[in-house]
């Protein structure tokens, strides 16, 4: 059974440290994502349709927005990772440009100074840690693994940043779907008050923010639902009520679908770090 060993919310997003042995839906994040395997079988992980092998000799790095979804190899016991959900406003002011957090390459090997410091920051996440001290080593550890990516690219690899959404109608969509996004939400609806056919709208839609309108939407809905979990004490039944699914158990489903975990797991694993 997957399992959390460690979660930590932050300014800096999300630090997690999980066991899993279940594959998720293919699914996106606003934040860069970077996996790491420490422990137990080596497992696959697909990103723009692209399959990498995640063993500990390597690291994955998913830009913002980029589908990507995780097969484990051993369905039994499962393995260990370490996962960072990184917000691109904190990434640090030395690599950052407009277009906020861009990795270089998808996978990439370990140096000898990384895997040191994946060690060190694994083990300080599994270890109750501190505000300033997972601060300071996180950014330590996104700090190498922007630079190695970019370094252990190929020359000839063209990685374009997330463009900017610029069609009103999808704007206007998108506007629609983060004013209340829930399971409830008909996307034929969110076209027509945008303007644009079904068919017109899931094309334009994908054109311009590289994604599906219900990879979108779950984004969203996985967004609201993961600050319901740490941020409030509601009861899941009423979480799931409020995400418009019709029942806790359909949540559960999509829960642990996008996550790897069921929704209670998660709550009761995870804690926030304040300033």
């Amino acid at each position: 059974m997957s399992r959390a060993l460690a979660v930590f919310h932050g300014r800096f997003g999300r630090a997690t440290v999980y066991q899993l042995n279940r594959p998720f839906n293919v699914h996106a994040h606003r934040e860069g994502h970077l996996i790491f395997h420490v422990g137990g079988t080596p497992a696959q992980i697909d990103v723009c349709d692209r399959r990498h092998l995640l063993t500990d000799d390597s690291v994955v790095a998913v830009n913002p927005w980029e589908p990507h979804n995780f097969l484990p190899t051993d369905m039994d016991n499962g393995a260990i990772f370490f996962v960072l959900y990184v917000n691109w406003e904190w990434f640090a002011p030395s690599v950052a440009n407009a277009n906020g957090l861009r990795f270089g390459s998808t996978c990439f090997k370990r140096t000898p100074n990384l895997r040191k410091q994946v060690r060190h920051t694994a083990a300080l996440v599994c270890g109750a840690p501190s505000l300033s001290s997972l601060d300071n080593e996180l950014r330590q550890l996104i700090d190498i693994c922007h630079v190695e990516s970019w370094q252990q690219s190929a020359p000839a690899q063209d990685i374009k940043a997330t463009a900017a959404v610029t069609d009103f109608r999808v704007r206007k969509s998108i506007k629609l779907m983060s004013e209340c996004p829930g399971a409830e939400i008909e996307l034929d609806t969110i076209a027509r008050e945008s303007g644009l056919s079904r068919p017109h709208f899931y094309r334009l839609f994908r054109i311009q923010t590289g994604v599906t309108p219900n990879l979108y939407l779950n984004t969203l809905i996985m967004e609201h639902a993961l600050d319901a979990l740490v941020a409030t004490e509601a009861p899941i039944a009423d979480i799931s009520v409020d995400l418009g699914f019709s029942s806790q158990s359909a949540f559960t489903r999509f829960f642990a679908a996008n996550v790897g975990l069921a929704p209670t797991e998660y709550r009761r694993a995870a804690k926030v770090l304040r300033a």
